[in-house]
């Protein structure tokens, strides 16, 4: 961790230019209109949400009070597991329901709206376990991924006249895409052959099929080959250059560091810190996020096994963990009337 004591100004900062393959790549700056704190306004957002929860019983895995997606920029969430990131990305997509708020989508209301009416509104998304269809060849899930077939209307479909030529122009859209991504090669094997690395390929590649505005990428690094992180690096900086804004939830913090423009920290569900990546990997609340509020404490101190003298923060930990104790003896006894 740096110490350098003069922060990152959020509307103002210099982030280097990350380096993929040969092309220096510029991050987006000044994107927020204030200071980078947790719900700061941004300059032109895609999407703002305002005061989601979900809840599964007594647990809150999702409580938002307010948070702005920049446009046209790069933006990672990031947090511990359980900080409920994909809780949230479910939420934005309509796989899942809140219990309270709503958000929109540039400028649309999206609280209630089905998953499949919005990725046809410009945002999509992909999964952290990959959703290629195995047993359909490439070049047919990139298909898949074309909006407004034809083809796929219950008269039409015995009419080919009607559909043929759409169903051209995406099959050389879906050659162009598969080309870009490297996956040419690959149109006519059954994607339960490709490799983990090249499934998230495809899916990225398939999600631009329907000319996204929005793309949301759920851990777009895990279970990659280390031969192809560059390739996914690449790609994920071109959505930027094409114009489409990016969010993605990643736990590689030096690809975050690299790539984003902006990063939104979650703990516990709620979102505790937001910025530029300089800015946020020094913060406190990030820093207590991922290690713990207590992380320089000596835990044998603690606990007596080793010898040696109990400062301020070892004192608080103790404190704390004696009245967790307390307070789940008096829970149990409590359930036991």
């Amino acid at each position: 961790m740096s110490n350098d004591p003069h922060p990152v100004d959020a509307a103002a900062s210099t982030e280097p230019a990350p380096m993929t393959g040969s092309v220096p790549r510029p991050k987006s700056t000044g994107l927020a209109k204030g200071d980078p704190v947790p719900g700061v306004p941004k300059v032109d957002p895609i999407m703002v949400i305002d005061n989601v929860t979900r809840r599964f019983g007594g647990l809150t895995a999702v409580d938002v009070e307010h948070l702005e997606i920049p446009r046209n920029a790069i933006t990672a969430l990031i947090g511990p597991n359980g900080a409920g990131k994909t809780t949230l990305f479910n939420l934005l997509c309509g796989f899942d329901k809140p219990n309270t708020g709503a958000w929109s989508y540039d400028g649309q209301n999206l609280a209630g709206i089905p998953a499949f009416k919005v990725a046809r509104m410009g945002q999509v998304r992909t999964f952290q376990l990959t959703k290629a269809l195995s047993l359909l060849t490439v070049l047919e899930n990139m298909k898949l991924g074309a909006g407004g077939q034809k083809g796929e209307r219950f008269w039409q479909s015995f009419l080919p006249a009607t559909w043929r030529g759409q169903e051209s122009a995406n099959e050389e859209k879906a050659r162009g895409l598969l080309a870009r991504f490297k996956l040419d090669a690959k149109e006519k094997d059954f994607a339960a052959s490709l490799s983990g690395g090249q499934r998230k390929l495809l899916e990225m590649a398939r999600a631009l099929m329907s000319d996204p505005n929005l793309v949301m990428l759920d851990e777009p690094m895990a279970g990659v080959n280390p031969a192809l992180t560059q390739s996914l690096l690449d790609h994920i900086l071109d959505l930027k250059d094409l114009g489409v804004t990016v969010l993605f939830v990643e736990h590689d913090m030096h690809m975050v560091r690299h790539i984003a423009d902006w990063v939104v920290v979650m703990a516990e569900g709620r979102v505790v810190a937001e910025g530029p990546p300089a800015t946020v990997m020094e913060d406190k609340a990030v820093i207590d996020a991922y290690l713990g509020s207590h992380q320089d404490v000596d835990l044998g101190v603690v606990t007596g096994r080793v010898s040696g003298e109990l400062d301020t923060s070892a004192i608080a930990l103790l404190e704390e963990i004696e009245a967790d104790e307390a307070a789940a003896i008096a829970d149990a006894e409590e359930e036991k009337k």
